[in-house]
């Protein structure tokens, strides 16, 4: 076998897949490869593409018994269909782009997955049974050159398939606020003071006659919050959006909330300086919230604290970000105070790395819950990330009771980012709900 060309060819369908999406095609082959309880899972068999060095990529479909309510547009779904990566060798799938589709198969929106995190695909579970499947010997070439041709010939349809789709989804945005795309600034209802030694961004020359566009987007500058949506046509929701987060939290309804069942354990990390954060990954930790799981994906800091609450700041926050297998995003926000030393920061400001966009994995094992205060209600409500493209549908988790830093380890993260929030956002008439057996003290 030659391996160089199967890697390139790889390499090649992997492209055309993310290119023309994962909306269905007539050259579709569907076969179910796991079910249980209430869901099955299918995978289009002519979409599977396999590598020399046990990867693989191929594009399944999650069909649910029951409908389930979407978010974003207020219409029911009856599968989720993603193209995903597994690595056979690590046990690992990353999803690279999602589709919630009706029961008729109607596409109702898609999210593209430029940061795919792969994550350990847990024993005894439908998606290691598919993995299982996806992993066994790859075919002869020749049905590796069918495979290939039928996704040529599918791949002008879904393409135009998916523009449509696209475009559907911007005129609705544009419609739902009544103003073109281009108008307007971004709705700010506060603003944190700026620190010295804010990064300026480049500006991309423009057409004759047109203001100069950022080229990247910044914490300050020509590329800051209120010119996100410029930067890029998917961080409309930047600006237009309704859902947009971090929000003052106030006047919650105070209500028995479900808890928060942290399943965190010590484990090694990964810490990595982003250019524009510190960010740490955690593989294997995960919450559950209503019977539902959530598994770990980073954990980012911002200075000052993004979320404030009843009128009051923080120096810092973290933002402990999950996801479900459905896509579903749940944050949970932790507030950081002057006071002690925490032991989770100081072992992350310990293994900083030399060199942005440089993972350190040491050999160490972190314990995320010292990062976790004690009691644990929270405020909630649905937000959105707070860094473009600025994704709604977020479930946010306020722990009500902060955590505390030093002085010193506040001074190390202000020589690295004096400032890296994004302004607090409009409400909306959002309905906020707070702990009730926990209130935040003044």
């Amino acid at each position: 076998m030659n391996t160089v060309a199967d890697a390139r060819r790889f390499s090649f369908l992997l492209g055309l897949l993310l290119a023309v999406g994962v909306s269905g095609a007539s050259a579709s082959v569907w076969r179910t490869m796991a079910s249980g309880k209430g869901r099955a899972i299918e995978v289009d068999t002519a979409s599977i593409q396999r590598a020399a060095d046990g990867k693989v990529v191929a594009i399944s479909r999650l069909w649910l018994e029951k409908e389930i309510v979407d978010a974003h547009t207020n219409s029911s779904y009856k599968y989720i269909q993603t193209l995903m990566r597994y690595d056979c060798a690590q046990r690992s799938a990353a999803t690279l782009r999602r589709s919630f589709l009706t029961a008729e198969e109607a596409v109702l929106r898609s999210d593209e997955m430029p940061e795919a995190i792969a994550m350990p695909v847990r024993s005894n579970t439908l998606e290691e049974k598919v993995m299982r499947e996806l992993c066994r010997p790859a075919g002869t070439r020749g049905d590796m050159q069918k495979l290939a041709e039928d996704a040529q010939s599918a791949a002008v349809a879904l393409r135009q398939s998916n523009e449509a789709i696209i475009k559907k989804q911007l005129d609705g945005i544009r419609a739902a606020v009544g103003k073109p795309a281009t108008a307007g600034k971004q709705a700010t209802v506060y603003s944190h003071t700026h620190g010295a030694g804010a990064k300026k961004e480049a500006m991309v020359p423009p057409p004759s006659g047109e203001a100069p566009r950022p080229l990247t987007w910044s914490y300050d500058g020509p590329g800051g919050p209120e010119s996100w949506a410029d930067v890029a046509p998917e961080n409309l929701l930047c600006r237009e959006g309704r859902r947009q987060s971090p929000i003052h939290v106030e006047n919650g309804i105070a209500v028995d909330l479900e808890p928060l069942l942290f399943d965190y354990a010590p484990t090694r990390l990964s810490v990595t300086d982003t250019g524009r954060n510190i960010e740490v990954q955690s593989p294997g930790n995960s919450l559950v919230l209503m019977g539902k799981s959530y598994l770990l994906e980073r954990v980012t800091f911002q200075r000052p604290g993004e979320i404030s609450v009843e009128n009051k700041t923080f120096a810092m926050s973290a933002h402990l970000e999950h996801r479900a297998f459905d896509g579903e995003r749940l944050l949970v926000a932790v507030m950081l105070e002057i006071g002690a030393e925490n032991p989770f920061l100081q072992q992350v400001l310990n293994y900083l790395p030399l060199e942005q966009n440089r993972p350190v994995t040491p050999e160490a094992d972190f314990d995320l819950r010292q990062l976790l205060p004690e009691p644990r209600g929270y405020h909630t409500f649905m937000g959105s990330m707070t860094r473009p493209p600025c994704e709604e549908g977020v479930i946010w988790a306020v722990l009500q009771t902060p955590v505390t830093l030093s002085a010193d380890q506040e001074a190390v993260f202000a020589r690295l980012y004096p400032y890296n929030a994004r302004p607090l956002q409009a409400t909306h008439g959002r309905i906020i709900k707070s702990s009730r057996r926990q209130k935040t003290e003044d």
